[in-house]
């Protein structure tokens, strides 16, 4: 029997390390949340056949059936019921602040940037190219605007099995 990644919360905590390393400035619980699923399956985002993003991720190994055997919403869904510990565990080892500005953020600290450096796996490399992507999409959002899309990148995609039928 083998685990998924996702099943294991040192696996999500690193990933939590390298997005708040790659966006470089303090983050709420929802846009951690959502910027995190979204560099993870970052071709819910670039959807389209000829987004000029598609291809850099493509190139970084990701591949639309990672989302096949599940739908997107409730990998969504599983992945929020995961984010509060993982960020609490984070605070409580000193590798992220969290700061009440009137909503609570969260943020490196200096040894938590320390660690996210030391991340050299082929797979830190595709998720921060993917973070990047999504960042730069996704940064001057409303957070109204950020849920509504996000309600329609949830929606499964056509199958480019059946795709290709048409």
């Amino acid at each position: 029997m083998s685990i998924a990644p996702d099943d294991v919360s040192v696996f999500r905590q690193a990933r939590l390390l390298l997005l708040l390393a790659t966006v470089k400035e303090p983050l709420d619980a929802e846009r951690l949340g959502i910027y995190d699923f979204l560099a993870e399956h970052p071709l819910l985002l670039a959807r389209a056949d000829d987004d000029p993003d598609r291809t850099p991720l493509r190139l970084a190994g990701f591949d639309d059936r990672n989302v096949a055997y599940a739908s997107p919403a409730q990998r969504y869904a599983t992945a929020q019921l995961h984010l509060g510990r993982d960020v609490a565990a984070l605070v409580g080892r000193g590798l992220v602040r969290a700061a009440a500005t009137g909503r609570v953020t969260y943020r490196l600290t200096t040894e938590g940037a320390a660690v996210a450096d030391r991340f050299t796996a082929m797979y830190a490399h595709s998720y921060i190219t993917a973070a990047r992507i999504v960042i730069r999409r996704l940064r001057r959002m409303s957070g109204r605007k950020l849920r509504e899309g996000l309600r329609q990148w949830l929606l499964p995609a056509p199958s480019p099995v059946l795709r290709d039928l048409t």
